[in-house]
Formats: structure tokens, sequence, C-alpha cells
């Protein structure tokens, strides 16, 4: 990787992405770009950024021309919440989209990474210790469209030589970006209103267990697996990664170690709930740790320590500014 384009960078993964590569691979090797303008802060001010419309493929070509890329981190995407609200955006978005980048990619001779996720399985699908071969007949729109996005890397792999890679990451949790319309963005939210109310209403069942992980181990996951020698690599575009699995009570309790006053209540919200019951408890990586070393370093605790100091830091620095 010399030259890197992240579509959807102003995103909950995006936005630490960014970073993350240009302190790995330089400043000025990796071009940020997003259909939203750039804000004030660390990904316009410390490298390029582009208005990319991934509907747009003209717009793709015209930077990955400017800035001579070779490597593609496709991010643009609906998630599952806000896919289910507008099925048809979410399908234009998510595979239109990923067609645009895989055709440049193999006209361009580019690298690409898009992240799959845990939304690819269904209630069919073994729940615990889910295989990295598996049932794979989810209902969501979101789901469909990883699925299929699998399917196509694979293709465009298989006919093309494009060099395609792809994790499936369950639930991401980051102190730096607010989650954006995921199931299980509880896992977000209920620290930001721990730390400044001391109590929240959970959308999800108190015993509901799904597969999650701390962004800085997505970030190492994404990385490792680029940066893999490419005989290494049985499944290209749809390695089982996870690090840790819990309810939200469980996560409650946890928080309670630091936070002893506070207090969880339920409001369950029906779709959420659903698409939720539709995946699996625990998925089974060790496909990934076999291939290319996969291993996590944040389990329940780890990230629960981390996430209060960081975002006791961020919110008491916001309040005294």
């Amino acid at each position: 990787m010399k030259r890197i384009l992240i579509t959807g960078a102003l995103g909950q993964i995006g936005s630490e992405l960014t970073p993350f590569l240009r302190q790995r691979y330089g400043e000025g090797k990796v071009v940020a770009s997003d259909i939203k303008p750039a804000p004030e802060g660390i990904i316009s001010q410390e490298g390029p950024f582009e208005s990319i419309d991934c509907l747009e493929a003209a717009e793709i070509y015209s930077v990955v021309q400017k800035y001579q890329i070779d490597t593609i981190f496709h991010l643009a995407a609906i998630l599952s919440a806000k896919g289910e609200n507008n099925p048809q955006l979410a399908w234009k978005v998510n595979i239109n989209g990923l067609y645009n980048v895989l055709e440049i990619a193999r006209e361009q001779k580019c690298a690409v990474f898009t992240p799959s996720s845990i939304a690819v399985f269904g209630p069919s699908t073994p729940k615990n210790n889910t295989p990295q071969e598996t049932i794979q007949r989810p209902q969501t729109i979101y789901g469909l469209t990883k699925v299929t996005g699998e399917l196509l890397c694979d293709y465009y792999h298989l006919k093309y030589k494009v060099d395609t890679r792809g994790v499936r990451l369950p639930g991401i949790i980051s102190y730096v970006t607010l989650p954006g319309g995921g199931t299980t963005d509880y896992a977000v939210e209920i620290f930001y209103e721990a730390l400044k109310n001391k109590k929240y209403t959970c959308f999800l069942d108190k015993d509901t267990y799904l597969d999650m992980m701390y962004m800085p181990d997505a970030l190492k996951a994404v990385v490792d697996l680029m940066e893999a020698e490419p005989s290494r690599l049985r499944y290209r575009n749809a390695y089982n990664v996870t690090a840790e699995s819990f309810t939200p009570e469980q996560l409650a309790q946890e928080i309670k170690n630091y936070i002893p006053d506070f207090k969880i209540n339920y409001e369950v919200d029906p779709v959420r709930q659903a698409i939720a019951d539709s995946w699996p408890h625990h998925i089974d990586d060790r496909t990934a740790r076999e291939d290319w070393g996969w291993s996590p370093d944040y389990d329940l605790k780890a990230m629960t320590t981390d996430m209060i100091e960081k975002l006791k830091i961020k919110l008491f620095t916001n309040v005294n500014n």
C-alpha cells in the first residue's frame, strides 16, 4: 500500500481508520473522502480530503487518477437500522457503490478492502460458535447487501485478479465517533449516558448476546489482513473476526464497577430487536487466527476501562471549553 483512498472517511470506522493509516503510511499518502464536506479536525487538516459520491464512478476515478491510488478502503455504506428504514437506498449505496469501486480497481490495478458484517447471518445460522462457512440467509437489506458484497468481491478476485479483502465485523465500540444507525449502537450510547446522566434506556432486551469489538482491535484487524501474505488467505472477503460477546445487562454490570449508581432500564425497539435476534450470539474466528494471526487485544473489562477513561477526558474537556 503506497497511496490509499478511503471512501466514507467521516463515518464511525473511517474517522479513526484515516488517522491510523496516515500515522502508519504517511499523511500525504492517505486520501480521505466522503459525500459530506470535511469538518475542521484531524481528517481535513493532516492530509488530503476529496468530496466523493460513491454512486458517481467518475468522481472515484478522478481521485484515483489524481493521486495515483493503488489501494481503496471502501467504507461508504448504509448500516442495518437505517437500511430497514430505506431499503432501496441501502441497496443502491451498498451495492452500486461497491460495484463502482471494483470496476475502477479492475481498470487501475488497485487493491480493495471492504468490510462485511455479522449481519450476513440469519435466523437459520448456528447461533453459537458460528462457523466460517455456514448458512447465510439474512433478513435485513443490510445483511443482503453484505452477502452480495462478499460474493461480488470474490468474483472480481477470481475473474479479474483484483486483490480484494474483507472481514465480517461485529458491533464496533468507539469513544471517538458516535454510531451511525446500527443495531449494536447501544454499546456506545450506554457509555455516554452512564457518564453524563448515570442512567440509560436500552433498545435491546437485557439478555441479547451479540459479538462486539473495540475500535483499536477493528483497526488492527483491517490493517493486519491487508498486510497479510496473499498465499495465506483462504477466505479473502469474508473472514469471521470477533473479540468479545456480551449482553446489555453484562455491559451495564461492568460499567457499574466504575459508576456504582448507574442504572439501566429497557424499552425494546421491536425492529432492532428482531435484527439482533437474527444474528449469532458468538462467531468462531479461528480461521482468521490461523491464516493471518488475528488476535484481539481487548476483552469486555479492558474495553470498558479504556472507554470510560477516554470518554471522561472527552466529555470534561468539551464542558470546560
